[in-house]
């Protein structure tokens, strides 16, 4: 079987570098090539549609809804080919709405469509230990498994195109307002003297806190003492798309919304002020004596 991945960013590229080193073949296609290249077993294509053309199964794995539009409408764009016996899985987080029109689309050129968002940043992805979840037809997720099943410690077939980038939207939810919660908190210790190491460690150390945080409070407490924004897994400009998208979604099903409304607000006011390439998990100090840069 040829694997084919559109999107050697972020997530794809460590992605690749996994199925490369179990053995995968792989055609790759990425907007400025030079990303997609000493991969172990691939060759990189000139266009999605090569892509797909070459692969029995393409994993696109984009940024957000422009980088979807090209690589699937644009001239040379995977909608280009005769899709019949490929299947396509889509990893971008973006709206039920989008996936579902991407479905229609490739079903319409032959192909199987299938969503599926993933859980878990660079490392995860590197170890093929992401959270996979999936939605679409029961035969496209049939064709898509075998591949999913590298690339996850869990995969979960959640029902319809739409319910997966809704759970991912859910998943994604408590993480934005836990970063959030978290530098106020630690403000909260510092306004009475409490020094923001201890503080930071105390609150990691508590029933409040995700699994995730022990790991970026080096960071934040670098950015805290030095104004250093450190390296950056989840940027906050992706955090307020992925923001955005819950607020819509919450509307568009008569939901309440008020949580993360607050928070996007906090997360755009940072951004603003030049902070949108930064990781989304500092956003709770933004505001703090001495970070606002």
């Amino acid at each position: 079987m040829v694997t084919g991945i559109v999107g050697i960013g972020n997530m794809g590229r460590p992605m690749a570098e996994h199925l490369s080193e179990i053995g995968e073949k792989l055609v790759l296609w990425n907007r400025t090539a030079e990303k997609a290249q000493g991969l172990s077993g691939s060759t990189v294509m000139k266009t999605p549609r090569a892509v797909v053309e070459s692969a029995d199964i393409t994993m696109s794995v984009l940024a957000n809804d422009d980088a979807l539009n090209a690589a699937y409408h644009a001239p040379g764009g995977m909608l280009e080919a005769d899709l019949t016996g490929k299947t396509i899985v889509e990893f971008c987080t973006t709206s039920p709405e989008t996936v579902l029109a991407l479905e229609q689309a490739v079903e319409a050129r032959g192909g199987l469509f299938l969503e599926c968002p993933v859980s878990g940043n660079v490392v995860p992805a590197r170890s093929g230990q992401l959270m996979g979840l999936a939605g679409g037809k029961q035969a496209a997720f049939d064709a898509a498994q075998p591949l999913l099943a590298k690339l996850t410690r869990r995969l979960e077939h959640l029902g319809p195109t739409g319910s997966g980038a809704a759970m991912k939207l859910a998943v994604n939810l408590p993480l934005m307002v836990y970063w959030s919660a978290l530098g106020e908190a630690v403000g909260l210790a510092m306004a009475k003297g409490v020094d923001p190491a201890l503080a930071l460690d105390v609150l990691v150390d508590s029933s409040g806190a995700i699994g995730a945080a022990k790991k970026r409070v080096p960071p934040i407490l670098s950015m805290l003492v030095d104004q250093d924004p450190g390296v950056v897994s989840f940027s906050l400009k992706n955090a307020i798309k992925d923001m955005k998208l819950m607020e819509d979604l919450a509307v568009s099903s008569g939901g309440p919304s008020g949580v993360i409304g607050a928070t996007l607000a906090k997360a755009q006011a940072a951004a603003d002020s030049g902070w949108s390439e930064y990781d989304n998990s500092l956003v709770g100090i933004y505001g703090q004596k001495g970070s606002t840069q």
